[in-house]
């Protein structure tokens, strides 16, 4: 088996994905943190984009976490994706939608402007509803049969159990299914590995840097 190492940022929902899916399939890996306010020469060379994740595969590199997460899917034990063509493909379907509630999230995160965070607030009860529809008898996604869907959600959902400390956005009031499987990816221990026993104090401390809507309902609930 190739010798990875995972180069990472401590809050990256990116980075979560390509650790969670090594977790479940039981390859072992490195991990190595970089800056990103002051990238070393050493990633920057490797990083066309400038941005991780990043997978050292033995003497390449990988770049881009979609392509990190098919690339350990299609090289390792244990398939984290269905066999069946059509439902892999609605599965990659709901992996871009969970990577556009991200950017939703990223406006949440950073826009000063209250009408811009109640409107995407809207967005997110609108694709949580969506969400909704598509979950069966859980916990996962699919079923009893952990996948890539929820590799992607997870970290997804984990912004929301710090958004929780000093606000309720009621995202989740109306989607029991989505509820149960946010919980259920919650207790998953290749998902609670994936980011730091600090990650949420670490997020905390990345929103209040923003200066957003979201720092000055943090200050208030402090």
């Amino acid at each position: 088996m190739a010798d990875f190492t995972l180069v990472s940022h401590d809050l990256c929902p990116y980075v979560q994905r390509a650790a969670i899916a090594l977790a479940e399939k039981g390859v072992g890996f490195r991990r190595v943190n970089v800056d990103l306010s002051d990238k070393p020469d050493w990633f920057r060379a490797i990083s066309p984009l400038g941005k991780v994740p990043l997978l050292r595969v033995a003497n390449d590199v990988l770049f881009e976490s979609a392509a990190i997460v098919e690339y350990i899917e299609e090289t390792t034990p244990h398939p984290l994706h269905p066999r069946d063509p059509l439902a892999r493909a609605k599965h990659r379907a709901w992996i871009e939608f969970g990577s556009s509630i991200l950017a939703d999230i990223w406006v949440l995160e950073t826009t000063p402007d209250r009408a811009v965070f109640v409107a995407k607030g809207d967005v997110l009860m609108d694709k949580f509803k969506q969400l909704e529809g598509a979950l069966t008898s859980g916990p996962y996604f699919a079923g009893a049969q952990f996948c890539l869907v929820d590799v992607v959600f997870a970290p997804v959902f984990r912004y929301f159990d710090t958004f929780e400390h000093f606000m309720d956005l009621g995202l989740f009031e109306a989607v029991p299914k989505v509820a149960a499987w946010r919980a259920a990816l919650a207790k998953r221990p290749s998902v609670i590995g994936a980011v730091a026993a600090d990650y949420s104090a670490r997020l905390e401390a990345f929103l209040h840097k923003q200066n957003g809507w979201i720092a000055g309902l943090m200050n208030k609930a402090a």
